[in-house]
């Protein structure tokens, strides 16, 4: 019976081996525009349900009484600032219930924000366009001599990186650290700082070399777009400003 199953495999083998395998695939670009005429029955099947979503996203969630964007300001703008609070406000209660621990700052980045939030209502849609892609909420412990590389690189990049209002950055004329302060207080090399950035930072994006090696690293599966989302949903109106967390004197 074993003698009879071999020869069944060696000849198929033998069969498959000589069948010829295309030596040339030609395909053709097929551009999707809006010369297409509609086929009605996938419009008819898939219209509901583009209905349904499209419902969802311009949901009104919020109203901004401003036009907010990541270009109004050097090393500081009200979205950025936006940002970066509402990553601690929405992740420090899950990261805090999972370890008893509490974030001390947030960090992302300046090219995460993808659209301007305009004067007028906030939609899902908003949350959306601002972050659209995957990126989720992580929390890094570095000790203090990272802290002090990642606020270096800070100054070097000369980019309104966001960070939240726990940390006050002061840049001389140069862009030389002149203080900075977590909490209120100055960095201690001993001591663990627990970080809040995303996914895409952690893994070196942007050049953030300094979240590694790290002591701890806590993912919170949590995107980023869905915190924007629920903090949008908790505020009736926002109010995001510009303050002294990130600055730079322009005089001595």
């Amino acid at each position: 019976m074993i003698k009879k199953s071999l020869f069944i495999v060696l000849f198929l083998s033998l069969v498959l081996s000589c069948k010829k395998l295309p030596n040339r695939i030609e395909g053709n670009r097929l551009e999707i525009n809006e010369n297409i005429t509609p086929n009605k029955e996938i419009e008819d099947f898939i219209s509901p349900y583009r209905d349904n979503v499209n419902k969802n996203l311009d949901s009104i969630i919020s109203f901004a009484p401003e036009t907010y964007s990541k270009t109004d300001g050097e090393l500081n703008t009200a979205i950025g600032n936006l940002m970066a609070d509402a990553v601690f406000s929405e992740s420090n209660p899950i990261f805090n219930k999972r370890t008893g621990k509490t974030i001390d700052f947030v960090l992302l980045n300046h090219g995460g924000i993808r659209a301007i939030i305009s004067q007028g209502n906030i939609t899902t849609r908003t949350a959306y366009e601002v972050m659209p892609f995957e990126n989720s909420v992580v929390v890094v412990a570095l000790k203090g001599k990272q802290i002090m590389a990642l606020f270096d690189y800070l100054s070097k990049a000369k980019r309104a990186h966001p960070v939240s209002k726990h940390v006050e950055l002061l840049l001389d004329r140069d862009y030389n650290i002149k203080k900075v302060l977590v909490n209120g207080k100055p960095v201690s090399e001993d001591e663990t700082y627990y970080v809040a950035t995303n996914d895409y930072l952690y893994n070196g994006g942007d050049r953030m070399t300094f979240f590694h090696p790290n002591d701890s690293l806590y993912t919170l599966d949590y995107k980023i777009r869905n915190v924007l989302i629920d903090y949008f949903k908790k505020e009736d109106t926002i109010n995001p400003k510009i303050d002294n967390r990130f600055t730079r004197l322009t005089a001595e």
